[in-house]
């Protein structure tokens, strides 16, 4: 039987933000969602973003299962990010998020 969803409990809720809540992640897993991509590519593509923090941030989601790295053999190191299955499950809120940003918020600075 199915857990009933509640908003007295919002267990799941906490650990979706914990592990979506950095900074950065949503637009990680945006840009995942269309695509592997290198290293190289999410540093020049998420503006003001450290190596650092671009590092950890792809690391934590490795963690949680949502982004897989792929390291080639090769010098230099060649290494590419993508989504798991469980990441590509989340496409759809992503979609969802986009959709609802571009049709309420006005663009800030």
């Amino acid at each position: 039987m199915e857990k009933e969803q509640s908003i007295n409990n919002p267990c799941s809720m906490n650990t979706l933000q914990k592990i979506i809540g950095g900074k950065w992640k949503i637009i990680i897993l945006w840009l995942l969602s269309s695509g592997t991509r290198r290293f190289g590519e999410l540093n020049r593509e998420i503006d003001d973003i450290t190596q650092a923090m671009l590092t950890k941030q792809l690391r934590e989601l490795e963690a949680d299962g949502l982004v897989e790295r792929h390291v080639y053999p090769e010098v230099p190191p060649k290494v590419e990010y993508s989504l798991t299955k469980l990441g590509e499950k989340f496409i759809p809120i992503l979609s969802g998020l986009y959709n609802w940003s571009e049709e309420n918020l006005e663009l800030r600075n």
